[in-house]
């Protein structure tokens, strides 16, 4: 086996909160398009190439992503899929001993799906320097010089000489992790100049991390040893994850492994990187017009300054504003300061101690099977939708126990179980789905099967729904 083979791992499990109402639950922002171009992800990806090939690439997500709207994001790509969130060092461990089932011992390049790297030729500079570093059994993080004195981020102090050895060339001893500092003592950190942000992305071999886990993290290394010696015998990794996961203690790998081991190198790095945790850091990253302003879709921005204005659905008109942040989409609308724009995450904790879903999904859904709007809320006892379904596809047979349906062909032909037929329904034509029939909906066709749907009664949510088969229903 070449133990000399590089991988990469990509962590895509996080939630996005601090770019609502864009980033929603059930699709977070790693999987959106900020730029026009490509979803994050993909972005992360595609600029690993030539260093990383894209069938080296392992992405661990959540289950819940796997099955519901990064369905196709997802399907190129080796997955793990995690049943629950448990940080990243559980999702670190679990990819390590996934990638040395083969009894190989590849060097592991952990990045999280969601951040924005600029300079991609020097990224991939430092790249492999790194990977040369972890082929001498060296834990290497990446650091980024700190331009502000941002309480946002953790910071990483190297020895004592680092600030006269070339950084584009070297790896250095790490002193010390902090934790997000307060504001003074980011401040004194950028006085003393040889203080990194943490970036979250790491070059290390997979047998090299698994020790450390072992050595500090025991509770997790028994836990994936669990997972590998169940796997052996049942032949499958995903169902012994899914089986033991669950006990996983939820811990990063900073706080876990990397502020107490002694293995722990930094590549300083200059490469325009962003996490892009917030609104303001997006308006940062964003390409801007004489008057600071970033602009995207359809908006009308009269006399404004340094602001981020979005829309995704409709005509947006901003008016002698400056240093504000609106994003607009479908059903919620942001307003905030740009300064005040990481308090995001508070809108969402109200959200969800309302029992509301505008942090959870967006009124268009996707699905492996095609995606679902909704065009009129549930009000009256009553919800109107657009359902695509794609070529081939289906939705699984189900039954609803408070509601009926009634759904009408707009393109396509559909063909409708309900309850013991099987119909076909073209174009301009409509059946009706009785309150607890059986039903699904099929696109036999080779183009994709458009339908408007009204739902007349209680809508329950999932609670309402009776599945025959799991086929990833709706």
């Amino acid at each position: 086996m070449n133990n000399d083979q590089v991988h990469a791992v990509i962590l895509a499990g996080g939630t996005g909160s601090r770019l609502w109402p864009l980033s929603r639950q059930n699709l977070p922002k790693q999987f959106l398009t900020l730029d026009g171009h490509a979803s994050l992800l993909q972005t992360t990806i595609n600029r690993l190439a030539p260093v990383i090939e894209a069938k080296n690439v392992l992405i661990v997500t959540q289950e819940s992503h796997a099955k519901g709207e990064a369905y196709h994001a997802l399907q190129p790509y080796p997955s793990l899929f995690e049943p629950i969130g448990r940080n990243t060092a559980p999702a670190i461990a679990l990819a390590a001993v996934r990638l040395m089932l083969d009894g190989s011992d590849p060097i592991m390049v952990v990045l999280p799906a969601d951040h924005v790297i600029k300079d991609e030729l020097t990224f991939r500079a430092h790249l492999k320097i790194a990977v040369e570093a972890a082929k001498q059994d060296k834990l290497v993080t990446f650091g980024i010089r700190p331009t502000r004195p941002d309480t946002g981020f953790g910071y990483i102090k190297t020895g004592p000489d680092s600030s006269i050895l070339n950084p584009e060339s070297c790896v250095l001893d790490v002193e010390r992790f902090t934790e997000k500092p307060d504001l003074a003592t980011a401040e004194q950190f950028l006085r003393e100049g040889n203080y990194f942000w943490n970036s979250g992305m790491f070059v290390w071999r997979a047998s090299v991390i698994l020790a450390e886990i072992e050595q500090y993290l025991p509770d997790v290394f028994e836990i994936v040893q669990n997972i590998v010696s169940e796997s052996r015998i049942s032949g499958s990794f995903q169902q012994a994850v899914v089986n033991h996961f669950s006990a996983m203690p939820s811990v990063s790998i900073d706080y876990g492994v990397l502020e107490k081991s002694t293995r722990v190198s930094l590549m300083p790095c200059d490469i325009g990187w962003s996490d892009v945790g917030s609104w303001q850091a997006v308006h940062e990253i964003s390409a801007k017009d004489e008057n600071g302003n970033a602009l995207q879709g359809n908006v009308i921005a009269l006399d404004c300054k340094n602001s981020l204005i979005r829309a995704e659905k409709r005509l947006v008109a901003v008016i002698g504003v400056e240093d504000l942040c609106v994003v607009e989409t479908a059903d919620a609308i942001l307003i905030s300061k740009s300064d005040q724009t990481q308090r995001v995450r508070e809108v969402v904790d109200v959200l969800q101690d309302r029992g509301a879903s505008e942090h959870v999904c967006h009124t268009k859904v996707n699905r492996p099977w095609g995606s679902f709007t909704v065009l009129e809320g549930a009000q009256d006892d009553f919800k109107l939708k657009r359902i695509e379904v794609a070529p081939g596809a289906r939705l699984s047979l189900q039954s609803h126990a408070h509601r009926s349906e009634h759904w009408v062909v707009v393109s396509g032909t559909a063909t409708v179980t309900n309850g013991d037929e099987i119909i076909t329904v073209n174009k301009n034509q409509s059946t009706y789905i009785p309150m607890g029939t059986k039903h699904r909906l099929e696109n036999r066709g080779k183009i994709p099967l458009n339908i408007v749907e009204i739902q007349v009664g209680e809508y329950l949510g999932e609670d309402d729904i009776q599945r025959y088969e799991d086929n990833y229903g709706r």
